[in-house]
């Protein structure tokens, strides 16, 4: 039976962004650090482990809602990162071709605001739970995103004559964190 209409748009969009079969064997486009991103991403969806109690835990209740507020902060936050790229959207680290370099918005205090809020809900969900393994899947997300982040900036400076300067006024991702800001 042939590819239905909805096949061939989503063979389309993952073309444009780069996505082949060879990328997911040499990682030409940055393929391993979006599986790295994707699977610490699902892995705050596990329970916490050890359980809080077991340690003697006990997450105070105001901290809880601290973590629940930052949870919707985070996911509000990455929608409109999202909704503000348009069609420079891409998954992978290497920038889509022809796109436009976005600064407006939320773009203008930081430069990386998707990892931001994908930070800020995952430091959420650690505070919602309890969890010292979902502090644990924070801090690799945070080096993760950090080396995503390095390795897009890399071929932006190639693309754009202006990220330079942008870079240089704006951090990268959480401002005075140096892993996370590199100015």
């Amino acid at each position: 039976m042939p590819n239905s209409p909805s096949d061939s748009g989503s063979a389309d969009l993952l073309g444009r962004w780069g996505f082949s079969r060879a990328g997911w064997l040499d990682n030409r486009h940055g393929e391993w650090w979006l599986l790295a991103q994707l699977l610490l991403l699902a892995s705050l969806l596990l329970p916490p482990f050890p359980a809080p109690t077991l340690l003697g835990l006990v997450c105070p209740l105001p901290l809880r809602w601290l973590g629940g507020a930052l949870l919707v902060l985070g996911l509000v936050r990455a929608v409109l990162a999202l909704l503000r790229l348009g069609p420079s959207l891409t998954p992978l680290p290497e920038p889509m071709p022809g796109a436009p370099l976005v600064i407006e918005g939320a773009y203008a205090r930081c430069r990386h605001p998707l990892y931001q809020a994908l930070l800020i809900a995952a430091l959420g969900m650690a505070l919602l739970l309890g969890s010292l393994l979902h502090l644990l899947l924070l801090l690799a997300l945070a080096a993760v995103l950090g080396g995503k982040a390095r390795r897009e900036e890399k071929r932006l400076l190639t693309l754009h004559s202006t990220y330079q300067a942008y870079r240089a006024r704006t951090p990268a991702i959480v401002p005075g964190i140096p892993w996370l800001d590199w100015r």
